[in-house]
């Protein structure tokens, strides 16, 4: 195994320490799966050397390992961070700021009222970042809700964490507005998500939005948001922290490209020119097979999208 390899080992060993949506898991079973869990994402990287761990990436692929195991899930969680998950794992966090931007757009087309609650209030998006990141998975207790939103996303765009973050806010209207138009509160308020949302209902509500408002109408206000985020979101010293902190496997990286250069010269796998990635969030669906049972993922509103087969529960 490269050096390259043993470090990162040994540095997700220390970093991360699952929580297993299992209540009462054995702490062997436990111990078992964090090194499956380390041993699929070191491989994932290893074979797409254009990829960079954040933080919460994790929670994504433990999800995988517990639904489906350990084989299978290490070639869905690559074909899903090649694709669905791109943008959050480039070197820096511009496209998965630009993605946040979407979500005060979406709430203006439906409720404009809100949406200028929100921008007074100076709250920003950073409240659903985490959501983003992780498609919930870091946010919600219980793990059948979990699958259930994955289901969604993987059969749908790239995009739909966003529509259905709008969607839980909007959901979330009289709290929201009941609040002090202040930063502190609006934040607090909507980072903590409720446990006991109806998870159907805003499903099928975020695919009618995407329907009614898809990306490319609403790209032009995305990028305006850019600017009229700035302020708000430079006032979180942990959004900040996360850009430079969230991605252990850089410095390791940059060391390993300097001991190839001094060995033999070998390509920089790092600084590879890329294309942008975002025009590519218009590939509608992901098939993905994984298991048995039949998906029904949307009603009306999706009909487009891909049918697959997943296994959830025995």
């Amino acid at each position: 195994m490269s050096i390259f390899l043993i470090s990162v080992t040994r540095l997700l060993a220390i970093l991360m320490c699952i929580s297993p949506p299992t209540p009462g898991m054995p702490k062997e079973q436990r111990e078992g799966l964090q090194e499956e869990l380390i041993d699929i994402i070191l491989l994932v990287l290893e074979r797409n050397p254009q990829l960079h761990y954040y933080q919460g990436y994790h929670d994504i692929v433990v999800t995988f390992l517990l639904v489906v195991g350990e084989r299978l899930a290490t070639s869905l969680v690559e074909k899903v961070s090649t694709h669905h998950l791109r943008d959050f794992m480039d070197p820096t966090m511009d496209n998965t700021k630009h993605i946040l931007n979407y979500l005060m757009p979406i709430i203006d087309q439906v409720n404009p009222e809100l949406h200028d609650f929100m921008q007074s209030a100076e709250v920003g998006t950073i409240f659903a970042l985490s959501w983003l990141i992780t498609w919930f998975g870091h946010v919600l207790s219980d793990f059948r809700h979990v699958v259930r939103l994955y289901d969604f996303f993987l059969a749908c765009h790239p995009l739909m964490p966003i529509y259905f973050a709008a969607v839980i806010v909007l959901y979330r209207e009289e709290e929201v507005l009941d609040c002090d138009c202040d930063m502190a509160s609006v934040h607090h308020l909507l980072s903590q998500i409720p446990q006991d949302l109806p998870y159907e209902m805003l499903i099928s509500r975020a695919g009618d939005l995407f329907v009614q408002f898809p990306p490319s109408r609403l790209a032009w206000e995305a990028a305006a948001q850019q600017q009229a985020n700035k302020t708000a979101a430079s006032t979180f010293k942990d959004f900040e922290l996360a850009s430079t902190q969230q991605r252990p496997d850089m410095v390791l990286r940059q060391r390993f490209r300097g001991l190839l250069r001094t060995e033999n010269r070998a390509k920089d796998v790092l600084t590879k020119p890329r294309t942008n990635r975002f025009v590519k969030l218009a590939v509608m669906g992901l098939t993905v097979a994984l298991g048995a049972a039949a998906l029904a993922v949307m009603k009306s509103a999706l009909e487009w999208a891909p049918k697959f087969q997943l296994q959830l529960f025995p």
